[in-house]
């Protein structure tokens, strides 16, 4: 007998499993007519058909459902395994972080934590806002949500506040000829959004002011961007205080009111699970200096871990 058609069978399995040719084409990214081409290969293999072709979509026959059943576990067997082998302590201690936290705290306080264990070695990675962290690729990760992120098998601790204010550069506000602005006075700087005016419109209408037909201003997909057109004076932005507390500090930015928005909204740092006792103390490491490292920001709640923890 021939080798094992391994190609065959992950196509087949992705048919058994997706429920049609044409959803395991989708999911493994090839046509509908090669999925149809590896079936009929590993049929031949085989030497009995699979499918019941009666009617306008194929069934599985009875000994078709008991391969794709064991297909099913081996699999999932296979991938455990490697994930195991992936994530062996060879490898470094990879942390995702969203861009700010990224460019606005997480860098700026590295070299802190390479002073304290030198012997650990780390990998920073983006992690986009919006999408789901792949705890086969990091080992931590910041991100920003509202409210505490639940995932099973993974620990979530709140980090940082999401309390935004607006703010602008000394340059911006000099233009006013005053020291302090209302909302007339940031709606003539401009307004400077965050990849929407949603946020805008919120602040606006805790002001008790109805946000113009016509907002104007620029809008940026990525919060780093924001706050550099901020700092170049370009107009009153929406940002955090947590990621903008030393542009604060150093008076490189000023806050023009107290009145803030996303105050549901937080930075919370998850961590998955580690694959050995090295890697988890290194985790754990990581951890403690990045809490320890924070500003003295107003806290969110309690952390939540899963039960599994």
């Amino acid at each position: 007998m021939s080798h094992l058609p391994l190609n065959a069978l992950r196509v087949f399995e992705a048919v058994a499993r997706t429920g049609s040719f044409r959803r395991a084409a989708e999911a493994l990214f090839v046509t509908q007519s090669a999925v149809s081409h590896q079936i009929r290969h590993l049929e031949d293999w085989l030497g009995t058909p699979l499918f019941d072709r009666e009617g306008s979509r194929p069934r599985l026959l009875p000994h078709g459902e008991e391969l794709a059943r064991a297909l099913s576990l081996s699999l999932s067997e296979i991938e455990n395994a490697c994930q195991r082998v992936r994530s062996h302590r060879d490898g470094p201690l990879v942390i995702a972080a969203i861009p700010s936290v990224a460019v606005c705290w997480l860098i700026p306080r590295l070299s802190g934590f390479r002073a304290l264990h030198p012997e650990i070695e780390i990998r920073v990675i983006y992690a986009m806002h919006g999408r789901d962290i792949d705890f086969r690729d990091a080992h931590l990760a910041f991100v920003f949500a509202a409210g505490m992120p639940e995932r099973p098998g993974i620990r979530a601790e709140a980090f940082l506040p999401g309390i935004s204010v607006p703010v602008c550069s000394p340059l911006a506000l000099a233009r006013l000829g005053k020291a302090k602005a209302g909302v007339e006075d940031i709606l003539a700087l401009g307004l400077l959004h965050d990849t929407d005016s949603s946020g805008w419109r919120s602040w606006l209408q805790r002001a008790g002011h109805a946000a113009p037909a016509q907002s104007g201003g620029p809008v940026f997909e990525d919060f780093n961007l924001l706050r550099a057109a901020a700092l170049a004076g370009q107009g009153v932005a929406l940002c955090p205080i947590a990621m903008i507390r030393a542009d604060l500090d150093s008076g490189r930015l000023v806050q023009l009111s107290e009145l803030s928005v996303l105050v549901e909204f937080g930075y919370y740092l998850l961590s998955g699970p580690a694959a050995d006792m090295a890697m988890a103390r290194e985790a754990r490491a990581f951890r403690d200096w990045a809490f320890a490292a924070r500003d003295d920001a107003p806290k969110l709640p309690s952390r939540r871990e899963d039960a599994s923890d």
